[in-house]
């Protein structure tokens, strides 16, 4: 009976490791904000700095960049990451938007 309760423990222990690896990978997933959204042309926004329009905002430069951003939270060598302008989405790091302000 011992061994039967420990096999059923193992499995267990390995499918319940196995949800929350699932978990963790998925909670981690997080949509891309759409250029073409409401808001995100309101702020500027564009996935590639060197792609924001100079005549409409002049204070921009080609290096200022979303990953050097102080409302940026992603991992600075991450490809994407969340920004708190666009709650639930996440920007490209080399992206930009109106909101731009160079992290301290």
């Amino acid at each position: 009976m011992k061994n039967s309760t420990r096999r059923v423990f193992m499995l267990q222990v390995a499918a319940g490791s196995s949800l929350i690896a699932v978990g963790a990978a998925q909670a981690q997933t997080v949509p891309m904000v759409n250029e073409k959204d409401a808001q995100p042309m309101a702020m500027g926004y564009a996935a590639d700095t060197t792609k924001v329009d100079a005549k409409k905002f002049p204070k921009h430069t080609a290096a200022q960049k979303c990953a050097n951003c102080a409302l940026y939270s992603g991992k600075a060598d991450a490809a994407s990451g969340p920004c708190g302008i666009f709650p639930g989405k996440a920007v490209s790091s080399n992206g930009w938007c109106s909101a731009y302000s160079k992290k301290a």
